[in-house]
């Protein structure tokens, strides 16, 4: 069985945790972002998990990622 790639654009939005969980950044964060309020642009500076349902495709664009 020959080795799957990593899908490079996933690999770069995407960020695994130690126990597998699969992290993502907001969008929307650079754009326009002069005239959003403080308490947005805050809000770009965390990391969110996925929805479950997106878990599955993401593990296939990333086959080693996670557990």
């Amino acid at each position: 069985m020959p080795k799957l790639k990593t899908h490079k654009g996933a690999k770069a939005r995407f960020h695994v945790t130690g126990s597998g969980k699969f992290l993502r950044m907001k969008g929307g964060s650079s754009h326009l972002r002069r005239n959003k309020p403080a308490r947005v642009k805050r809000e770009y500076n965390d990391k969110l998990p996925i929805s479950p349902v997106d878990k599955k495709k993401l593990s296939r664009l990333m086959p080693y990622a996670g557990k």
